[in-house]
């Protein structure tokens, strides 16, 4: 019974722990600067949700419709950067 309740216990602290800690915020984004390489921006934020890349040029996004960053990477260095609903 009382290995259950430790069970219990750590799985309910691991949930809570997982959900709080998105790396998709304002202050991680504010950390984002012009110049930064790829892999700068990927250790502050992680692996982008999607990304395009055509002639030396990638467009990385991360999050959804209502909570996101977008970049603009020209030769693996951020060129633009844009946020919504942090």
């Amino acid at each position: 019974m009382k290995r259950l309740k430790n069970l219990i216990v750590i799985t309910l602290l691991l949930f809570v722990l997982l959900s709080g800690c998105s790396k998709l915020n304002r202050e991680n984004y504010d950390k984002i600067k012009v110049g930064m390489d790829y892999q700068q921006v990927v250790s502050i934020i992680s692996d982008p949700d999607k990304c395009d890349a055509i002639m030396g040029s990638k467009y990385c996004a991360w999050g959804n419709e209502n909570k996101n960053i977008t970049i603009d990477f020209i030769d693996d260095k951020v060129f633009i950067l844009s946020m919504n609903g942090l």
